[in-house]
């Protein structure tokens, strides 16, 4: 564990933690922005899980407010064209997922937890990963997103003692209190510590 610790030190003294730091910046911005832009992000962590996040990104961009509309069909033909895995499913979920909006006040009253156990339990498409993924993106400081590049890091730094093939929501909770006191000891919050691990895996500041 030291030796991530003293990794991510050397990341928070170098121009990544600038990027860092102005992603987060974006990410907090969202206590301001519409319902509408609430309901895209949840689009695109339905449409980033088990797939691309680049594309997905582009799917959400070129869509905008038009995800609250668009049918099931031209949604699913969109998606496919965009070379995305998964379209008819994609399509499926995120025309399903307009029951819960607004999401934003449904969720703003909540703990972050209790946002996380509400959106695994309703949206379907989302588990725990891709809820924490959403409520980071808009916000939230202290839940972790595990992602592959994420669990690699912590088993080659021999803090978990394997990947995990399935994360149940007790697996995902355990590996999650291991970054807990990972962020805490940096005095960084869990947010600010994925990006960073994020960025020692990939060299990017992602979404």
């Amino acid at each position: 564990m030291r030796k991530l610790i003293q990794q991510i030190k050397n990341l928070q003294n170098s121009k990544t933690n600038y990027l860092v730091n102005r992603r987060l910046k974006e990410f907090q911005s969202f206590s301001k922005k519409s319902e509408v832009e609430w309901f895209s992000e949840l689009c695109f962590c339905i449409l980033a899980a088990n797939s691309k996040q680049k594309t997905a990104q582009n799917i959400q961009k070129k869509l905008q407010n038009k995800l609250l509309t668009i049918s099931q069909q031209d949604l699913s033909l969109f998606i496919k064209e965009n070379k995305h895995r998964f379209h008819n499913n994609k399509a499926k979920f995120i025309i399903e997922a307009r029951k819960f909006h607004p999401i934003k006040s449904k969720l703003s009253i909540l703990p972050e937890t209790q946002a996380r156990d509400f959106l695994v339990k309703n949206i379907k498409g989302i588990g725990m990963k891709e809820a924490s993924h959403f409520l980071r993106n808009t916000g939230s400081q202290n839940l972790a997103i595990l992602d592959r590049h994420v669990l690699r890091t912590l088993y080659e730094n021999k803090i978990i003692k394997e990947i995990p093939k399935s994360l149940t929501s007790k697996t995902y909770i355990d590996i999650e209190l291991k970054l807990k006191e990972i962020a805490k000891e940096l005095n960084i919050s869990q947010a600010k510590l994925d990006l960073l691990l994020w960025f020692s895996k990939t060299g990017e500041v992602a979404k």
